[in-house]
C-alpha cells in the first residue's frame, strides 16, 4: 500500500443507506444456525481436499510403479517380442521381450519403481534381475554382467539395476527385457514407448 493509504491505528471506513428491516438485531438463533451450517460447509470441503489428495497420491504412484521407458540410456532395439529366427538354431522360435543392444558396463536401469523378487542365474537369460510392481506388474532384464541390486531391495524408477552384459545365451552385450502382467508375458513394446 501506498503510504497514507490505509490508517492501521483506526477501524476502515464503512457506510452505505440504512434499510430500516434490515436495521433489527439479529437473533441468536440465526447466528448459530449460521454458523454451524458454515461449519458442515467447511467439513465437506475438508473431506472433499483429502479425497482429491488422495487420489492425486494414487496418480502419482501409478505412474511410478507402471513400466514405461527404456532399460537402457543409450542403445537401440535388436530384436522385437514375437515369433523370429533362433539366432543360434536358425529355426523359428517365440522371443518373450524386447532386446536392446547396449556397450558392455553401461547401466541397466530399472522402468517402474518395485521391489526385487528374483536374482541370479537363469537358463537362457544369463544373470537375470526381476522386479515385481505391484499390481500384477512384474519386469526381467537378463544377460547381465554386474547385479547392482539385491533381492528384497526397494527401486526406484530409473534406477541402475545392472551392468549390461552378455551371460546365458547372447550374441553379444545386450539387455534382454519382458514384462509380465498378472503372470503372463506380455508384448513389452507398449510400455517401451510409454514414456515417448
Amino acid at each position: 500500500l501506498d503510504k497514507g493509504e490505509f490508517n492501521f491505528s483506526q477501524p476502515p471506513p464503512v457506510g452505505g443507506p440504512e434499510i430500516p428491516e434490515a436495521a433489527e438485531p439479529v437473533a441468536a438463533d440465526e447466528v448459530l444456525a449460521s454458523l454451524a451450517s458454515f461449519e458442515k460447509q467447511l467439513a465437506d470441503r475438508e473431506r472433499q481436499m483429502r479425497v482429491l489428495e488422495d487420489l492425486l497420491l494414487a496418480s502419482r504412484l501409478q505412474k511410478e510403479v507402471r513400466p514405461s521407458g527404456w532399460p537402457v540410456e543409450n542403445g537401440w532395439i535388436s530384436s522385437l517380442f514375437g515369433m523370429r529366427m533362433d539366432p543360434f538354431t536358425g529355426l523359428r522360435a517365440f522371443h518373450a521381450g524386447v532386446d536392446f543392444a547396449a556397450r558392455q558396463g553401461a547401466n541397466v536401469q530399472s522402468v517402474a519403481a518395485g521391489i526385487v523378487s528374483d536374482l541370479g542365474e537363469r537358463f537362457g537369460y544369463g544373470l537375470l534381475v526381476e522386479i515385481n510392481h505391484g499390481n500384477g506388474y512384474v519386469t526381467r532384464y537378463g544377460h547381465n554382467d554386474t547385479a547392482l541390486v539385491t533381492v528384497g531391495e526397494r527401486i526406484r524408477k530409473g534406477q541402475a539395476i545392472a551392468l549390461v552384459g552378455d551371460s546365458g545365451r547372447p550374441t553379444g552385450p545386450h539387455v534382454h527385457f519382458e514384462v509380465l502382467l498378472n503372470g503372463r508375458t506380455v508384448n513389452p513394446y507398449q510400455y517401451i514407448q510409454a514414456s515417448r
